[in-house]
C-alpha cells in the first residue's frame, strides 16, 4: 500500500538509548530508564503513582489483582472494545457485563451503567475511545454512590484530557498502552497509574512478583520475600529505553498526528449531509480517525474503494457480548450501538509520519466514494 493503516515512527534517539542500556548492564525492569519514564508520566500527566508494564493488558490485569476481585464478583465494561479490557477480569472468574455504547459516539453509555449495578457489581471500567473522554463526571458519582471502583482503560488516550485532569488520572486506576499502533510506543508496552494511594504500596509488590523487592533496594527492609500475590509485570529496560525515546520527542509526535487529523475532520465534515458520522472535534489525542458507514456493505464498498487506491483502512472491535467465547454467557440485551460499530465504523491511515499530502489524498478518495 503507498499508504498503509499504520506505520511505526521512531524519533532517532531508541537505538541510542538501548545501547547505553545494554553497556550500563541493566537489562531487566525497574532500571534507570524505567524511572524516567515512570517519573515522566506522574510529572507531565499529574498521577500519583505509576508502574510500566508489559503492556495494557498486564496493567489492567495489575489493577483486577487490586481490587480483590473474587470469582462472581461483576465487573461493568462496555461491548465495543478490545479483549483485553475484558480478558484482565475474566482471569479473575468475574462476571462480565457489558453495556452498550452511546448512539452517536463507540464510548461507553454512561445512562446505561445504573440499571446494571446489582449486589455483586465490584467495578465500572469505561473505555475512552479514540483518546475521547467517556462522561467521568456521571461514572465517578454513580461509583461513589454505590461503593464501586472505577478502573480507565487508556489504552488509546494518552495526552489527552477530560475537563481539567488528564485520562487515566480521573479513575482510581488507568492503564495505558505503548503498543506500536498507539501514539507513544516502544512495540509492546503499558503502565497503570494508582491514583487510589491506599493502593500504592501493594501495586509495587504485585508489580515485583508478590515480593517487597523494591522496599528492599531502597533499604526500607533488611531483605526481600514473597507477601502476597503477584507477577512479573515489569517490561525490560529495552522496551523502557525505547520508550524513553517517544517521551522525550512527545511533543513533536502529537504535533504531527494532530495536524493530519484535522486534515481529515475540514475535508469530511460534508459527509454529514449524507448522514455519515465522523469522529467529532471534541477534546482528543489524534489517536484514531473514524467514520461510521450506513450499513456494513458500505462499509466493505468503502474498504474496497480505499484500497483500489492504495490507500489501506480497517474496521475496529467486534463486540464482545457477540464474540464466540461469550455469547452463551450473555445475559441476551440487544446492544444495538455496539453492534452497529461493529458492523460500520471504519478507522482511516493515522500515524506521525503521515504526511498533509497524504492525509488529503485518503480524504478525497473517501469524499469521491461519498460523492461530496
Amino acid at each position: 500500500m503507498n499508504i498503509p493503516f499504520n506505520k511505526v515512527y521512531t524519533t532517532g534517539n531508541e537505538a541510542k538509548y538501548i545501547a547505553e542500556a545494554i553497556s550500563q548492564g541493566k537489562l531487566s525492569g525497574n532500571g534507570e530508564y524505567t524511572r524516567r519514564c515512570q517519573t515522566f508520566l506522574e510529572r507531565r500527566y499529574l498521577l500519583k503513582k505509576t508502574l510500566l508494564t508489559t503492556s495494557c493488558t498486564d496493567a489492567l490485569e495489575l489493577a483486577a489483582l487490586l481490587i480483590d476481585l473474587k470469582p462472581g464478583d461483576e465487573v461493568i465494561l462496555p461491548s465495543y472494545t478490545f479483549v483485553s479490557t475484558a480478558n484482565a477480569f475474566a482471569l479473575r472468574g468475574a462476571k462480565l457485563v457489558f453495556a452498550d455504547s452511546q448512539a452517536n459516539h463507540p464510548n461507553l453509555d454512561a445512562e446505561a451503567i445504573e440499571p446494571l449495578i446489582t449486589e455483586r457489581t465490584r467495578a465500572i471500567v469505561p473505555v475512552h475511545y479514540g483518546g475521547q473522554a467517556c462522561d467521568m463526571k456521571a461514572i465517578m458519582e454513580l461509583a461513589a454512590r454505590h461503593a464501586l471502583w472505577v478502573i480507565e482503560d487508556a489504552a488509546q488516550a494518552i495526552e489527552s484530557r477530560y475537563d481539567d485532569k488528564w485520562l487515566g488520572g480521573v479513575g482510581h486506576l488507568g492503564a495505558f498502552s505503548f503498543h506500536e499502533t498507539k501514539n507513544i510506543i516502544c512495540g509492546e508496552g503499558g503502565a497503570l497509574a494508582i491514583n487510589h494511594e491506599p493502593f500504592q504500596k501493594r501495586a509495587e509488590i504485585l508489580w515485583e512478583k508478590g515480593t517487597n523487592r523494591s522496599a528492599f533496594f531502597r533499604g526500607e527492609v533488611d531483605k526481600y520475600g514473597w507477601v502476597d500475590v503477584g507477577s512479573s509485570f515489569l517490561p525490560s529496560e529495552l522496551n523502557a529505553a525505547f520508550l524513553w525515546a517517544q517521551f522525550e520527542a512527545l511533543d513533536d509526535i502529537q504535533n504531527r498526528r494532530m495536524a493530519a487529523w484535522q486534515v481529515y475532520h475540514t475535508r469530511l465534515t460534508g459527509l454529514a449531509k449524507r448522514e455519515i458520522l465522523i469522529m467529532p472535534d471534541t477534546t482528543h489525542n489524534a489517536h484514531l480517525f473514524y467514520i461510521v458507514c450506513r450499513s456494513l456493505d458500505e462499509r466493505t464498498r468503502l474498504i474496497a474503494h480505499l484500497k483500489s487506491q492504495q490507500i489501506s483502512s480497517v474496521f475496529h472491535y467486534l463486540s464482545l457480548h457477540k464474540s464466540p467465547y461469550f455469547a452463551t454467557k450473555h445475559d441476551g440485551r440487544i446492544l444495538k450501538n455496539a453492534d452497529r460499530f461493529t458492523d460500520c465504523l471504519v478507522r482511516l491511515p493515522m500515524y506521525a509520519g503521515l504526511s498533509i499530502t497524504d492525509a488529503e489524498k485518503v480524504a478525497a478518495a473517501v469524499g469521491d466514494f461519498f460523492e461530496v
